[in-house]
């Protein structure tokens, strides 16, 4: 059981070296998780459906062709856009950040940022476990979306149904439906003196 909720995460590998990608993609599998690599960190802005425009901060129309994922594991050192400028275009996913250089500032300033983690290269299967933890994060926080999105359409069905139940009401007291006195014969005091 605990394999198959591990395979319903989704990981993001973003590294420019090959070496790396194939290192990160086995351990991530031999773990269970689903993985897509890709080679850059504008690559992983395309396929999150995030685009190149600097302000852009939340996913597009979803109608693109995004996945979802769980959480991204990026290289810090790349060509173009480093981890720590990937990061900070990442809204409502973990990142955990790796580098082969062991720069406290560095990792400082992407832990500060809103990374999860920073992982010295070379990833190990050890680093895996350490991972399940945010990729749960992760999923508690789009299901709780999900919850939020079913609970407003639930409160609008509820505001709607209520006012034509209201209506519905009104017709059938119109109609005597609901008052039953005015189907019994009303007894008058000239009609008690008669008796």
């Amino acid at each position: 059981m605990g394999v198959d909720r591990e395979a319903e995460f989704h990981v993001l590998a973003v590294d420019d070296s090959l070496i790396d990608r194939k290192l990160i993609e086995r351990l991530l599998r031999t773990s269970s998780y689903q993985v897509t690599t890709v080679d850059s960190g504008s690559k992983a802005l395309e396929l999150l459906g995030l685009g190149e425009e600097p302000g852009l901060s939340s996913p597009a129309s979803p109608d693109k062709n995004e996945i979802e994922v769980n959480l991204i594991i990026t290289d810090y050192c790349m060509p173009g856009m480093t981890g720590y400028d990937l990061l900070k275009r990442i809204k409502g996913i973990p990142v955990v950040i790796m580098s082969s250089e062991n720069v406290p500032s560095r990792i400082n300033r992407c832990l500060e940022g809103g990374a999860e983690e920073f992982f010295l290269k070379p990833i190990q299967l050890s680093d895996m476990t350490r991972l399940r933890p945010y990729m749960q994060k992760g999923k508690v926080k789009e299901q709780q979306q999900s919850q939020q999105q079913q609970q407003q359409l639930q409160e609008k069905n509820i505001t709607s149904g209520s006012s034509n139940s209201n209506s519905n009401k009104r017709k059938a007291m119109e109609d005597g439906g609901i008052f039953p006195e005015k189907t019994r014969p009303r007894l008058s005091s000239s009609s008690l003196a008669s008796v």
